[in-house]
């Protein structure tokens, strides 16, 4: 039992480690290559967990294998175009000024359903709106709209709104993190001040507090019970 569970522990860190190697990527994203990689890994990986007669090395040795051979790839792809185009696959401009382009959709297998499900999700209903439509290697749908379409921005309207910046998170779930109080150049004593101008006694109270480039900070209670 004891060996079941170092065997399936050491396998489990092997397959974080070579899954961080790939990026941060959803499995969603992946390009076909890294979605067959991920699969193998998986398959790969069972056996050995599963057969205690079977030397663990038999199991991580292909998964180092592969994992190497994707490194290599990755380099590749990133050296040449024409290596990445055969690996990758090229985008495909299914929507153009509007319409249809219906051979390339046939050739990617990609369905007016699938589509029509891809634009409502981006919140487009109507089709005549969309100046071009380009479906990824990765599988996802990149819209881009009209100008007339598309929403009308700060700076086309002359107007210069304050940059708040990206909001750090300074509380979660009452737990102070202190790398992002340094970020910010801020102190116990500045978070003191913040808790006592929403009427909150200890950190523990607080489930989540943010605060931005401007300083403007944002904080929500614990839940009772939670």
């Amino acid at each position: 039992m004891v060996i079941a569970f170092l065997r399936t522990i050491l396998l489990y860190t092997f397959i974080i480690i070579g899954i961080r190697l790939m990026g941060k990527r959803q499995v969603g994203e992946l390009e076909p290559s890294e979605l067959v990689l991920a699969l193998l890994i998986a398959d790969l990986a069972a056996v050995p967990m599963q057969d205690f007669g079977i030397p663990l090395l038999t199991g991580l040795i292909p998964i180092l294998t592969l994992l190497c051979l994707t490194m290599a790839l990755s380099v590749l792809t990133m050296k040449s175009v024409r290596f990445r185009a055969v690996l990758c696959g090229r985008p495909s401009v299914i929507v153009e000024n509007g319409r249809l382009r219906q051979a390339e959709m046939r050739k990617n297998r990609f369905t007016l359903d699938e589509l029509m499900e891809e634009l409502r999700m981006k919140g487009i209903t109507d089709l005549s709106a969309v100046k071009y439509a380009i479906l990824e290697t990765n599988g996802q749908i990149s819209v881009l709209l009209y100008a007339a379409q598309q929403p009308v921005t700060a700076g086309q309207m002359d107007l210069a709104p304050p940059e708040p910046g990206l909001p750090v998170v300074l509380i979660n779930d009452g737990r102070v993190i202190q790398r992002s109080l340094r970020s910010r150049g801020l102190n116990e004593a500045w978070l003191e001040k913040q808790l006592e101008r929403h009427h909150i006694k200890s950190t523990r109270e607080v489930f989540l507090l943010t605060v931005d480039e401007e300083n403007t900070v944002y904080l929500a209670k614990k839940e009772a019970g939670a």
